[in-house]
């Protein structure tokens, strides 16, 4: 009987072995929205599978993830106004709270303490506890008595700040929430025409604003002893007829390589290239159609840029060398968004109506994997919670 026991207790734990998991950090993790079901996906980036999938996160057409300082939970924003915590490890839902009656994204501070949501209705930011998602700042994007702004461009800044665009009102707010009781505002006006999105270089310095309602973006100094707003690549439609814009570009996945910064011209077949020392432009690229998104390889020597429809199908590859595109390819239909491994050697992209995200070696541009995920947007990787402005 002793002899029984021993066995059975080491097949026990024989068996208890082969199904713990080992442990593993966070770096190799990602998230990628799965908008139709309200389903997000955790994935492993190095052996490009897909770990769990996460129901429950209600409306996510426009969704935007963040991930807490140490890349272990991933804030997600949704198009109904929910921020929900998704714990990566555990993979389920932590906490969950309806903030808004829309909202398009958020930042989580410097310190990671603090997650900060940007909304549409009612207008404004929402600051929480990183931790607990408890409110501790509101902030009403109210630019005149009884009117309120819809929120874009939200970006984190060093010391517990955050900045942020009102497309309705032509304004840049800054909000200190050091003391979050009673956050101090830094307002810009009259900063250029519908403010539509925004981003933070690296180091902080710049907040940059596209303007939908003229040609041109608004440039802060934030590093002045006094910022002040100054208009950059202003009439780069040469007063050329303006076409349709089918989808608004995107500045947040924007695109840094050396001393050159490469923007998506609104309504037009170019990415725009502008030197970061002086902001003036020094050149442009033909492109396939109304640039979406233009995102830098980590290395900065190639920038890969989407396209709204009807040319959604593609994606091109840009050498900055020689800023000549060298590669087009075709994922699937429907590319809403593209994501670098924290290295560059590889790029996940997701081809929504084809309900598949394709991997690709970034040197060869040969496929390395396909999931198959439905409906599947944005992609984001944990990577993100050590860069500002991710």
């Amino acid at each position: 009987m002793k002899r029984l026991a021993l066995t059975l207790g080491a097949a026990l734990l024989a068996g208890c072995a082969a199904t713990v998991q080992p442990i593993k950090g966070t770096g190799d993790l990602g998230v990628v929205i799965e908008r139709a079901s309200g389903t997000v996906a955790i994935v492993d980036t190095s052996e490009r599978r897909v770990l769990a999938e996460v129901p429950g996160l209600g409306d996510l057409s426009h969704a935007s993830v963040v991930f807490s300082r140490d890349g272990g939970s991933a804030f997600v924003f949704g198009r109904d106004g929910a921020l929900t915590r998704v714990n990566l490890i555990t993979r389920r839902i932590e906490q969950r709270v309806m903030q808004s009656g829309n909202s398009i994204g958020g930042a989580v501070s410097q310190d990671g303490t603090l997650v900060a949501a940007q909304n549409y209705q009612p207008g404004g930011v929402k600051v929480f506890d990183a931790r607990t998602l408890a409110l501790v700042a509101d902030i009403p994007a109210e630019y005149a008595p009884g009117k309120r702004s819809r929120v874009v461009g939200l970006a984190d800044l060093p010391g517990r700040r955050f900045v942020f665009s009102l497309f309705d009102a032509d304004q840049v707010w800054v909000a200190d929430v050091s003391d979050p009781k009673a956050p101090k505002l830094t307002r810009f006006e009259n900063v250029g025409r519908q403010p539509y999105d925004a981003l933070v270089t690296p180091d902080g310095r710049h907040y940059i604003a596209g303007l939908f309602g003229e040609d041109g973006l608004a440039l802060i100094d934030l590093w002045a002893e006094k910022p002040v707003v100054r208009r950059i690549l202003a009439g780069y439609g040469k007063g050329e007829a303006a076409l349709p814009v089918f989808k608004m570009p995107h500045l947040r996945g924007w695109a840094v390589a050396g001393r050159h910064a490469y923007l998506p011209a609104i309504g037009r077949h170019e990415e725009l290239v502008v030197d970061t020392e002086t902001w003036v432009e020094v050149g442009r690229i033909p492109v396939a159609g109304q640039p979406v998104f233009a995102m830098a390889r980590p290395d900065g020597r190639q920038v890969w840029v989407n396209f709204a429809v009807p040319d959604y199908d593609r994606v091109q590859v840009i050498d900055t060398l020689t800023r000549q595109v060298v590669k087009t390819l075709e994922p699937g239909k429907a590319v809403l968004h593209m994501e670098f491994t924290p290295r560059g050697e590889a790029v996940w992209i997701s081809s929504r109506d084809a309900n598949r995200v394709s991997v690709y070696d970034t040197r060869s541009f040969e496929p390395l994997a396909t999931l198959s995920l439905q409906a599947p947007s944005g992609v984001f990787f944990t990577s993100r919670a050590a860069r500002m402005g991710f």
